[in-house]
């Protein structure tokens, strides 16, 4: 993305052995807790304090951040490549190297149990990191360097208190500022749905419907150099979905409507939702060969005009079992998880954690977005969210949607993505 704000890591714990777990400096009162952008990070070793400062395992938190380690046992130098630094360290040496520029430490590496251990502070200056340590948890915050990830901002719905439109550019329609278009690259833009023989609609009952002064949207995309991808929503409640997609004629006419509509746009976004409700006993294989068939016929038509197709669909770990991830992996240019709706606000980490890596066993993370909730979520809860699609080096977000997003959540955003 495109704005600087804070942050690149840490400290880490190479493991190059297998030996006991080593147990806390003597006096020390307790464990210590570490949190990379909101998410626990477990260790074999736990983190010690030594000459009241505080050393940190080596290899879980470089693998957190994505940071590529390798060990010197002759000569017990660590090496550590990422954010544009290497850094060198020798154990017992209380001179360390980052991109070549010496540095004192607080403390120099030492061997605790077979493991080496890192001075904190060292790790923070080195790579950009924001670190807080709080001595009244033992407890160790650190927020990441900021990551370059595509963001997803969905327009859609609204009202004169939530609008997309002042809530991206920051002014009333049809005035138009910078607002937030340093934050958002792409638009989806929930305009459309469609009927049972096939025709593209753009309204709908339950609100979904392309706005007077649409063009407006579409030129002022342009000015900030957005990209935009129709959105084409359904939900299989009542069978809508399946009805048609299993219509041949009603499948090949909407397929036609869409691929000629695109025109206008960048892309296409389908986001069919509620899709394959697991049922007790019933296989999901019907319900996935028939989207997966929808698709690659769409997809076909979508790539002949050169434009993206986006799906926007449920996680694997939902009760909707008709999306077959692999199959559909393979034919987007990317996939929207919507890693929310599980229950408890804001959405369970654990659970949108599970969602990302059985999806990342699948399909590769480049393609895959995560999905966000505005509406569940907060500045502070986002902030683990962002975290996981860092770790997991996924494409991006998506924010659902434009119009809920308030300055607290932007500003987290700016913090942490570029």
């Amino acid at each position: 993305m495109k704005f600087f704000a804070i942050i690149l890591l840490t400290f880490l714990l190479v493991t190059f052995s297998f030996f006991p777990a080593a147990a806390p400096a003597q006096g020390q009162a307790r464990e210590i807790s570490v949190f990379i952008d909101g998410l626990a990070v477990n260790f074999d070793v736990q983190p010690v304090i030594q000459q009241n400062r505080v050393l940190v395992p080596f290899r879980a938190v470089a693998e957190a951040l994505n940071i590529k380690v390798s060990w010197d046992n002759t000569t017990q130098t660590v090496e550590a490549t990422g954010g544009g630094a290497l850094v060198q360290m020798r154990v017992g040496n209380e001179t360390a190297f980052r991109n070549g520029s010496p540095i004192t430490l607080d403390v120099p590496p030492v061997i605790l149990n077979g493991r080496v251990l890192i001075p904190l502070r060292f790790f923070s200056e080195a790579f950009d990191s924001k670190v807080a340590w709080d001595p009244a948890t033992y407890s160790v915050e650190i927020i990441s360097a900021p990551k370059e990830m595509k963001v997803v901002g969905f327009y859609a719905l609204g009202d004169s208190r939530t609008s997309s439109w002042t809530n991206l550019f920051s002014r009333a329609y049809p005035e138009r500022g910078t607002g937030h278009t340093d934050v958002v690259d792409e638009l989806a833009l929930g305009w459309y749905t469609f009927d049972g023989d096939g025709n593209l609609l753009t309204s709908s009952r339950i609100g979904w419907q392309r706005p007077l002064g649409w063009e407006d949207v579409l030129k002022a995309a342009g000015e900030y150099y957005l990209r935009t991808e129709m959105v084409i929503h359904a939900t299989d409640r009542s069978g809508e979905i399946s009805s048609v997609l299993s219509n041949q004629k009603a499948a090949a006419a909407l397929i036609d409507a869409i691929a000629a509509e695109a025109a206008l746009y960048d892309g296409v976004n389908l986001n069919f939702e509620e899709f394959g409700l697991s049922k007790s006993g019933e296989e999901p294989a019907a319900a996935q060969q028939l989207l997966t068939d929808f698709v690659r016929l769409l997809s076909v038509k979508l790539r002949a005009a050169n434009k993206s197709l986006t799906l926007t669909i449920h996680p694997l770990n939902s009760a909707y079992k008709g999306y077959d991830y692999k199959a559909l992996g393979e034919l987007a240019d990317q996939i929207i998880i919507m890693a929310y709706d599980y229950g408890p606000k804001p959405e369970p980490v654990s659970l949108v954690v599970q969602a990302i890596e059985m999806a990342k066993e699948i399909v590769p993370p480049q393609k895959l977005l995560l999905g966000i909730s505005a509406y569940y979520e907060t500045a502070e809860s986002i902030v683990p969210k962002l975290g996981i699609a860092k770790r997991y080096e996924l494409q991006g977000i998506a924010l659902w949607r434009l119009g809920l997003v308030p300055r607290e959540m932007w500003d987290v955003l700016r913090s942490n993505v570029l």
